[in-house]
């Protein structure tokens, strides 16, 4: 068996030290949300349009780490490896054929303890009420686990089927690709395992590399059991892996791949040992990386989101103005906004937006999701976002405004005031409430 002292020494698994608490930034990001964000959310039905609804259990739940890849390549191996669940009662079964049909989530909890999808998912405190959508079938094939382990205090991980190239969507009961998607939305980190024997791509692995399209920077691609090879062998290998990725990863710089061999049983005789362990301590940095930043990444996502909100209710405000502007008293209200949504250039919707809110052009949705979008939500439900203020609660547009430019990066500064973050009180903070203008004459 393997020495395992490297994984606990960079995953800082021997030390003492409890593990930090969160709870009052997290309290403040979820008032800055609900307060700032999600009545403007709300109003212009932007879940409609992205199909990404943000819950309270998402916005404190720890990152997600998501394990994809071919059928039998060593996802849920180097899971029991990383965790050290080999032959103890907590171990994934694995095995050399297909042996993972579920979505198996693996959590900290104080006992060994299975929970079943629909129980996961009736749950309103974790992450995993959306997946109700995917309907009954889905969530017999959802699994939970929790197993008492110092690493999954801090992170989650979920192992996924393996990608079966002839196998139809149909042929598994429920929308393979679209929960993949739901789980790449909300991965904090992508683990894309190979092995040597399956690097060919077909059509279920290309769709699954066009849903990661935009997250590269969070995709980490594993070329596993690479001690299975001669010296010569890996170096072919590994150029036919690239050869094979190459159309798939549409990236200026090539993506980092890490070859070894992450299970338990010692490295094979005469291969690069000391390579493969540099490689696996390389990615248990960057797993360490991800769970040391897990609040600024929170942050970032949830301010990532409060833009595109923001961007969506812009959009609609300009669409309603000019339906409003072009409107005569003998005009027929649906060919308008027909003409409207089929040819926004010619109104120039896009190109005031960008001219006048200090919006990136490369932030704007696609106009062809607005045809759908209104054809769902007619143009008449919605307001004008002038006419969405009141005395005492304010003006949705400032508020969210407010949140991106002024209460997110002020609380995402305020965690480099001090190692413990949990020294931060609302005293100090102010949890979301208006910020006082000291400059203001009284």
């Amino acid at each position: 068996m393997r020495d395992r002292s490297h994984i606990e020494k960079t995953l800082m698994l021997n030390e003492d030290k409890p593990v930090d608490d969160y709870s009052v930034v997290l309290q403040r990001l979820r008032k800055i949300y609900h307060s700032s964000i999600k009545p403007l959310e709300q109003s212009y039905k932007y879940n409609e349009l992205r199909q990404h609804e943000i819950t309270d259990g998402e916005i404190t739940s720890k990152p997600m780490v998501l394990f994809l890849g071919p059928w039998s390549v060593g996802k849920s191996t180097m899971i029991n490896y990383l965790l050290g669940l080999e032959n103890t009662r907590y171990q994934l079964y694995t095995g050399a054929e297909p042996t993972t049909s579920e979505f198996t989530v693996l959590m900290h909890g104080p006992k060994l303890k299975t929970i079943e999808g629909i129980v996961m998912a009736a749950d309103s405190a974790r992450s995993f009420s959306p997946l109700e959508k995917f309907g009954q079938n889905f969530l017999e094939k959802l699994i939970g686990i929790e197993v008492p382990h110092k690493l999954l205090e801090r992170v989650t991980f979920v192992d996924t089927p393996g990608i079966i190239e002839n196998r139809k969507q149909q042929e598994r009961g429920y929308p393979f690709n679209d929960v993949c998607q739901w789980f790449i939305d909300r991965a904090d980190l992508i683990f894309v395992v190979f092995d040597p024997t399956k690097l060919d791509v077909g059509l279920e692995l290309e769709m699954l590399f066009r849903q990661l399209k935009g997250r590269e920077s969070q995709i980490r691609i594993i070329l596993n059991k690479a001690d299975n090879l001669a010296t010569q062998m890996l170096m072919r290998v590994y150029g036919a892996l690239f050869w094979s990725l190459a159309p798939l990863i549409n990236v200026t710089e090539p993506p980092r791949v890490y070859v070894s061999s992450f299970w338990p049983q010692d490295y094979k005789p005469d291969t690069y040992r000391d390579l493969f362990l540099k490689e696996e301590i390389s990615l248990l940095e960057d797993l360490n990386q991800v769970i040391e930043n897990r609040l600024e990444n929170k942050i970032a996502f949830i301010r990532q989101h409060a833009i595109r909100v923001r961007i969506h209710a812009l959009l609609v405000d300009r669409y309603l103005q000019t339906y409003k502007d072009k409107m005569t008293f003998f005009s027929d209200g649906e060919l308008v906004f027909k003409d409207i949504v089929e040819d926004p250039d010619k109104f120039y919707i896009f190109k005031t937006i960008l001219a006048k809110t200090n919006v990136s052009k490369f932030d704007l949705p696609n106009r062809e999701a607005y045809k759908d979008f209104f054809g769902i939500n007619p143009i008449s439900s919605f307001k004008l976002l002038s006419q969405q203020c009141s005395y005492m609660g304010g003006c949705f547009l400032e508020k969210i405004e407010r949140a991106i430019t002024q209460e997110l990066p002020s609380l995402l500064g305020s965690l480099g005031l001090g190692k413990n973050p949990s020294a931060l009180n609302c005293d100090k903070t102010g949890c979301g409430e208006t910020p006082k203008n000291r400059y203001k004459k009284h």
